[in-house]
């Protein structure tokens, strides 16, 4: 996985590795989501329509956020907030 602060996104999805602006924003757009809706729980594909990425950008920003441990991978590939306590299922 990329570290949070090595990759940003263009308006487009694509995958840069300069700009730390743009991936940001996008963490803060998603956190924001799942803070704001408890019981979220996303596929990978869902996730990439409801914030139009594309895959490769969506995988790395999932994947950095399951491992700050704000998200979790449930055992059939979705992703929820990581309450730190509970198993996932």
């Amino acid at each position: 996985m990329y570290p949070l602060g090595q990759i940003a996104f263009d308006g487009h999805g694509v995958l840069m590795r300069e700009n730390a602006k743009g991936i940001q924003e996008v963490l803060r757009r998603i956190r924001g989501e799942f803070l704001e809706m408890p019981g979220l729980r996303l596929t990978a594909e869902q996730a990439r329509r409801l914030w139009r990425l594309d895959q490769k950008a969506c995988d790395a920003v999932l994947g950095a956020l399951v491992d700050a441990r704000f998200l979790a991978r449930t055992r059939d590939g979705a992703f929820v907030r990581d309450d730190h306590n509970s198993p996932h299922p």
